[in-house]
């Protein structure tokens, strides 16, 4: 049975008490489950009426099951027990906490770092099926992966073909070509859904299914909590926590998101994406800022955070409950709610609607994210960029560009450059950490995030590039222009080639770096690019210079 559990406390008690009313006027939630277009506007109908699949897909998402399990049970059967997932940001988020949730192992291929890919193509290849999962097959990240996975399958003496699964829309590029090839098997997910809300589609089921996770109970408690989330009722969760997070006045457009012992691992990067993509635009938008207990955002009490707990409980009957008795952290301004996975993901999905009717936007588009891939892809095929006025300090080269009050500090130190990064966030901003790096071994950096936030006393988000692109990335350069940014990059001793492409993976991903950079840069933000020239002592350097600050 489903369970989903509720409170709402300070302004965001206040905002549902002022906005679900309005929503009950209008019928949303009864209109949302009767996919009605006109929700979001005028503007945003085209888009809306392509992209409302998710409020209908379980009897489509249960025929899948006996695919799954018996592709699943052929592959056992051959030895083929490790699942390799190539996909970015909708594609790979949900099946990531799935199978952490489940306890068990997915490995999910999200990187163009080539110490990261390396890494991956250099462990159990024998016994590794390829999961590609893209709406088209056009995203590079993920085209880079698949062909670098196959030629690896292929050199270990492996048929690439019968080890590769494809999960894609019907008739998409990769679908046609997947088939013509000969793949192992093509699943085909309902195109009305859009990437961030596709957790209960073949994108999320068919990787997960595969790595052993319990896909039916997902699905049942999805479905049932759906039921509630449908009803025009002022106990609404849907309708409660969306006007919790984009009905807030003034918008506390902060989201500070903690786990606070829910079983749910990883949670709170899925509802990241989930949020940052589908209201950072138009100049306005919410800004997830995923940390840690006892972090500093939680000891703050500031006129635009509010606070999200992800906790462990569950309310049998599925109501939403306020109560003002729940253990707070120093803001009285919060939510907090627990409950199955399946729950959640319906939760948050519907609520993330309900705050784009709120806020006036269409959260089914993501506008920015193409303008940092566009620029990325003029750098591949430009020359590679000087090294120019960038600074060279121990085993870091550093430079500064956008944002007047960070380049014209003109610093000669990193320490100086981080400080005065630190001073260029606004009263009402942010800074942004994108880290590209290997997300998986060079852990350690994470920490700088909380002793950051600490220096700036303004929140302070952390993401691993590029897969923060198709998440915060949106928000970073759709939303209120009010961030700072430390963008970290490195050089590595091993290169990797993308098979018939005309550049390798340090190419992309520089590539990368520097696009997202310019588009900043291009805002007037401030940027501080450091480079760690010595990825193992740069790394230190940076590390043991803003510990020192």
């Amino acid at each position: 049975m489903s369970s989903l559990s509720l409170t709402l406390t300070g302004a965001a008690r206040q905002a549902a008490e002022n906005q679900v009313p309005g929503l009950l006027d209008h019928e949303f939630a009864s209109r949302l489950a009767a996919k009605d277009q006109t929700l979001w506007g005028v503007d945003a109908e085209d888009e809306a009426s392509k992209r409302l699949g998710w409020v209908s897909l379980f009897e489509d998402s249960r025929a899948l099951l006996p695919k799954i399990a018996a592709l699943r049970e052929e592959l056992a059967g051959e030895g083929v027990t490790r699942v390799v997932l190539a996909g970015m940001g909708g594609s790979s988020l949900a099946p990531e906490v799935i199978c952490a949730t489940a306890g068990v192992e997915l490995t999910v291929l999200d990187s163009t770092d080539p110490q990261h890919v390396a890494a991956v193509i250099g462990a159990d290849i024998d016994k590794t099926v390829l999961v590609v999962s893209s709406k088209s097959g056009s995203t590079v990240e993920t085209d880079s992966q698949r062909r670098i996975v196959q030629q690896a399958m292929t050199e270990a003496g492996i048929d690439a073909v019968s080890r590769t699964v494809i999960v894609t829309d019907p008739g998409s590029p990769l679908s046609e070509s997947s088939t013509e090839a000969g793949v192992r098997a093509i699943f085909e997910a309902d195109p009305t859904v859009g990437g961030r809300y596709s957790a209960l589609t073949a994108f999320g089921l068919v990787p997960s299914g595969l790595a052993g996770a319990d896909l039916e109970s997902l699905l049942d408690d999805a479905e049932e909590t759906l039921t509630i989330l449908s009803e025009d009722d002022a106990d609404n969760p849907g309708l409660r926590l969306g006007s919790a997070i984009g009905g807030t006045v003034p918008l506390r457009n902060k989201l500070v998101i903690v786990d606070d012992g829910s079983p749910l691992i990883g949670l709170g990067n899925w509802i990241e994406q989930l949020i940052a993509e589908s209201t950072g635009k138009n100049g306005t938008g919410l800004l997830p800022v995923i940390v840690a207990d006892g972090e500093p955002e939680l000891h703050r009490d500031e006129d635009d955070v509010l606070i999200a707990q992800i906790i462990d409980v569950e309310v049998e009957d599925g109501a939403s409950v306020d109560n003002d008795d729940a253990d707070l952290v120093v803001s009285s301004h919060k939510v907090r709610t627990g409950g199955s996975l399946g729950a959640q993901f319906m939760l948050w999905e519907v609520a993330t609607v309900v705050a784009g009717a709120l806020l006036s936007i269409n959260p089914f588009d993501q506008p920015d994210v193409e303008s940092a891939k566009t620029a990325a892809r003029g750098l591949l095929d430009a020359p590679a960029p000087e090294a120019g006025d960038s600074v060279t300090d121990g085993a870091v080269a550093f430079r500064t560009i956008g944002g007047a009050a960070l380049t014209e500090a003109n610093p000669s130190t990193l320490s100086e450059a981080l400080q005065a990064l630190v001073k260029s966030v606004p009263e009402d901003g942010y800074l942004a950490v994108t880290a590209y790096l290997d997300r998986t071994t060079e852990t350690q950096l994470e920490a700088i995030r909380a002793q950051l936030s600490s220096l700036a006393g303004r929140p302070v988000t952390f993401g691993w590039g590029p897969r923060f692109l198709h998440s915060t990335g949106q928000f970073h350069k759709g939303g209120p222009h009010v961030g700072a940014f430390l963008q970290l990059t490195t050089s590595s001793e091993r290169d990797v080639e993308v098979p018939d492409r005309p550049f390798t993976l340090a190419k992309l991903i520089a590539a990368q770096a520097e696009g997202d950079a310019q588009v900043l840069a291009g805002h007037d933000m401030p940027v501080l690019q450091v480079h760690l020239n010595d990825r193992t002592a740069g790394l230190t350097q940076v590390i043991e210079t803003v510990d020192a600050l």
